[in-house]
């Protein structure tokens, strides 16, 4: 127990004064995070590589323990097999944030560092072996512990957009796992925990809000990559089938934060990993909370988090079934309070049947290029875009093909507007969708412009012309073709879009 003390009340007292002499010499060195970008909150330069200070005061404190009188020779062997594991990954994940902090790194060269990590310390003994009651063989085990160290160390990366906000959630995961470690009797892992919780609590003195220095990414991402090992080695000793769920719970506010970020930017059509101001701590900003409490909010429910999962971990296999729905169901409430559109508006697709007539529309569009593609003729095309357009939101269809022109007349005679596709050597093809159409807006553009993408291709390259000739030569040419037309379907101006009168 005096091994436990010393070793977190050293870390403490070394990330309190090594804290500030890192930050000095940022600000000296040039290592400063400046503010402009619209996702940044801090309003001038701040030193940026505070992860220095946790990294030395983690390992300094062991230095100190083993220097020591202390007659816990025993306890520190215990431990030792399990910081020597992991301390090659650890050490080269901080690498790879210090680097990416000194000099800027491009995201697949910080990919690499992170998966050399977690290969590091999966050699070293940290795997996750099971889920639920199911043991995993080693093919799933392996990537399944690559993709759950990599998302924890990209998750406090993230999450570190706020002062103290990472800091602050990952003590209160610390704090987690040496509560499960005393009730599990885990010596070793207590030991592994208790010098980065000091570390943590030393530097928030710092890192509170209004913050003088920032973890870096040499912090956050080392912060993150520990605490997802720490958290397969707790599993691993978890009496309980639930496995993992535990420390899932311990660190839900950066995975979570993840997820939802993730999950937006799919919705919207964006890079998943493109940085955007929707981040939880942005929504809460957004809402009118202050730094200092939008962090003490985002404690409180990382505290939640951290109370259910030592209580889960230490219950029986159904009661702790409750616990997990329990937290579900209030992480669902607090998402829900964030005011993220995209969810609602997604959820509303699948209620109202959109999602699924979005899927038809898609597949029909698809299956229309596909035969308009294999056209070999102007017949032919002309077969197509018949056979399409009325699903596509249009009611009548004049097009000139190759010289020989064709015609799709129906609807009630009103022309909403007209839409003139444009294609070389004077042919075109007009589209008329008449006024209060039922069919949607999004059908409309896409099919259009299948037609001009394809056709132009086919008439551009001669291609179609040479199978023209081939086909009327064996009587194929058949289509009639119309001298005139209707009012709406005449050759229009030669613009995209034509409103035109309604009759």
């Amino acid at each position: 127990m005096y091994s436990l003390a010393l070793l977190g009340f050293s870390s403490f007292l070394l990330a309190l004064f090594l804290t500030p002499v890192v930050r000095n010499l940022s600000w000296r060195w040039g290592l400063v995070d400046e503010p402009g970008e619209e996702r940044r909150v801090h309003t001038s330069a701040v030193p940026r590589v505070g992860g220095v200070a946790i990294f030395v005061a983690y390992l300094g404190a062991f230095g100190i323990l083993l220097l020591s009188d202390l007659a816990a020779s025993r306890f520190v062997l215990e431990a030792s097999p399990v910081v020597e594991r992991l301390f090659p990954a650890a050490a080269v994940i901080f690498l790879t944030g210090l680097l990416d902090d000194l000099v800027g790194l491009k995201p697949w060269q910080k990919l690499l560092g992170q998966l050399l990590a977690a290969g590091l310390a999966i050699w070293g003994g940290v795997a996750i072996n099971g889920v639920a009651a199911f043991d995993l063989p080693a093919w799933a085990a392996i990537p399944l512990t690559v993709v759950w160290l990599v998302g924890c160390a990209n998750a406090f990366n993230l999450i570190d957009g706020m002062d103290g906000l990472a800091t602050g959630i990952g003590l209160f995961a610390t704090i987690t796992m040496l509560l499960a470690a005393f009730t599990t009797s885990n010596v070793p892992l207590a030991m592994a925990v208790i010098p980065l919780a000091g570390a943590l609590l030393g530097f928030l003195r710092y890192n509170f809000n209004p913050a003088t220095i920032f973890l870096g990414d040499c912090g956050s991402l080392s912060i993150g990559f520990v605490l997802g090992c720490l958290g397969v080695l707790w599993s691993q000793k978890s009496a309980t089938v639930l496995g993992m769920t535990a420390p899932l719970m311990a660190l839900a506010v950066p995975l979570l934060d993840t997820g939802i970020s993730m999950a937006r930017r799919f919705l919207r059509g964006r890079k998943v990993w493109d940085a955007d101001r929707g981040h939880i701590h942005h929504r809460l900003l957004d809402r009118g909370f202050t730094p200092r409490k939008a962090a003490l909010l985002l404690y409180s429910a990382a505290g939640v988090g951290a109370v259910l999962s030592v209580v889960q971990s230490s219950l029986q296999d159904s009661f702790g079934g409750l616990i997990v729905i329990l937290f579900c169901v209030a992480a669902w409430i607090g998402i829900q309070h964030l005011g993220y559109v995209e969810f609602g508006v997604a959820g509303r697709m699948f209620v109202d049947g959109a999602f699924r007539r979005h899927l038809s529309y898609e597949l029909q569009l698809k299956g229309f290029e596909s035969r308009l593609q294999e056209a070999v003729s102007g017949g032919e095309c002309w077969a197509a875009i018949d056979e399409s357009a009325r699903a596509f939101g249009y009611d009548r269809v004049r097009a000139r093909l190759w010289g020989e022109t064709f015609l799709m007349e129906g609807g009630n005679g009103t022309a909403g507007w007209t839409i003139r596709i444009p294609l070389p050597g004077n042919d075109y093809v007009n589209l008329v969708r008449a006024a209060g159409a039922e069919t949607p807006l999004a059908r409309v553009g896409p099919f259009a412009d299948a037609i001009q993408r394809i056709m132009e291709e086919k008439l551009d390259t001669g291609a179609g012309l040479k199978a023209l000739a081939a086909a009327v030569g064996q009587g194929a040419g058949s289509s009639p073709a119309v001298e005139s037309a209707p009012a709406g379907l005449g050759a229009a101006p030669m613009s995209d879009i034509v409103r035109q009168r309604k009759h």
